[in-house]
């Protein structure tokens, strides 16, 4: 698993000649943002978040990854609109790296010329050919951060697209949409916020600036399970590493430099911990060591096109919805090097009234973990062309 970390990890023994570097700060808001205007400007000029209104933002080909080669956007109508009035019941659901997997979106492409259509687009749009490399690999180059994030997330929107074309109860709008990560931007798309072919564009920039920070400042993650939240910050302030995903109350994933994480889950099996899990990443994500990543994003977010989402995107370095340009701009920034707040996306949810729960994407994830936390809840998976037909009822 390469960012997320938020299921059954997979074990990868952490290696015990870690960096010699000094420990990083061992929680990462401050390496954030913080304030917008106290983003470094890039040396390609990128602005400064808080002048983000002042930047030109268009489909050209911009150095900060917001172009797509000069194509036409892809038209509207490839992508089913959402009904209205919302059912405030309801919310969909994205997942983020770690779900992929060789064959996703096969089966799709087959047999739905709608989800053919989103996967030969994007492999235009990138000048590489993304489709083939979900379809059949080779898996290593799959795995790889920058490509992994857009093959996820052109998977769930093909998903989310053929299963609004052929269910007709999956139409209504919902009350919210949340994606776990890169999930983020899949949601974006699906609330109408971002145009399909700069979102798939900004992934790969953002795919190759976290997989380059992870190369410059090597770190890793490891799950801690069955451990309160405060105590997992107690043995990161300790062993000078960071929280790095909050997927579920005893489910918490932490990273840093690899001395640091090795520390942490000794300290971690000492104060009770049920079980410690190494994880098997490129790089410490969400944490500090990404913050060259997340400089680096700026001038594609400035670029990119926003608009305001027709559902509100609950984000995830809040877990409280965002529905205005500079703050969904803020989150696409603040994301990369903060952690990702996936328990407090559902507890905000669920505090909503809402008790169904769609995922569209590769694996199930995300319900998972849901049903853990919301006991009564109705969670669908929508993953392979077997299961895009829904039938929720009124």
């Amino acid at each position: 698993m390469k960012e997320t970390g938020y299921d059954t990890p997979t074990k990868a023994k952490v290696p015990e000649n870690g960096s010699t570097q000094a420990p990083q700060s061992p929680r990462n808001a401050d390496a954030a943002r913080g304030g917008v205007s106290e983003l470094p400007v890039a040396e390609t000029g990128s602005p400064h978040m808080s002048d983000m209104r002042d930047v030109q933002r268009s489909g050209s080909a911009a150095s900060g990854g917001g172009g797509t080669r000069g194509l036409e956007p892809t038209p509207a109508a490839q992508i089913p609109l959402l009904e209205g009035p919302p059912d405030v019941t309801r919310a969909f659901v994205f997942p983020g790296q770690g779900a992929q997997f060789v064959g996703m979106g096969k089966d799709l492409y087959e047999q739905f010329p709608l989800a053919k259509e989103l996967y030969d687009r994007a492999d235009e749009i990138l000048g590489s050919p993304l489709s083939r490399l979900c379809f059949e690999g080779p898996e290593d180059e799959l795995q790889q951060t920058r490509n992994a994030q857009p093959a996820i997330a052109v998977t769930s929107l093909a998903l989310h697209a053929v299963a609004l074309e052929v269910s007709p109860d999956l139409r209504r709008q919902p009350a919210f949409v949340a994606g776990h990560s890169l999930g983020e931007y899949a949601a974006l798309v699906a609330a109408g916020a971002m145009p399909f072919d700069e979102a798939i564009v900004l992934l790969r920039t953002r795919g190759e600036l976290m997989q380059a920070a992870g190369e410059a400042n090597p770190g890793t993650m490891a799950a801690i399970l069955g451990l309160e939240l405060a105590d997992c910050e107690d043995v990161c302030q300790e062993a000078g590493a960071e929280v790095c995903n909050i997927n579920a109350p005893g489910q918490v994933v932490i990273g840093g430099r690899r001395e640091a994480v090795v520390r942490a889950l000794d300290y971690a099996q000492a104060r009770g911990a049920a079980k410690v899990v190494p994880l098997s990443v490129s790089g410490a994500f969400h944490s500090s060591l990404m913050r060259s990543a997340a400089e680096g994003m700026v001038e594609g977010v400035a670029k990119v096109s926003i608009q305001d989402p027709s559902v509100p995107v609950v984000a995830n370095c809040t877990g409280a919805p965002i529905h205005l340009d500079i703050q969904i701009r803020n989150e696409l920034i603040d994301q990369v090097c903060r952690p990702v707040q996936w328990s407090k996306t559902v507890e905000f949810l669920s505090e909503q009234g809402v008790n169904t729960f769609i995922e569209f994407g590769p694996g199930r994830v995300l319900v998972a973990i849901i049903k853990r936390m919301v006991r009564r809840s109705n969670c669908v998976t929508v993953n392979s062309a077997e299961t895009v037909s829904v039938e929720l009822g009124s």
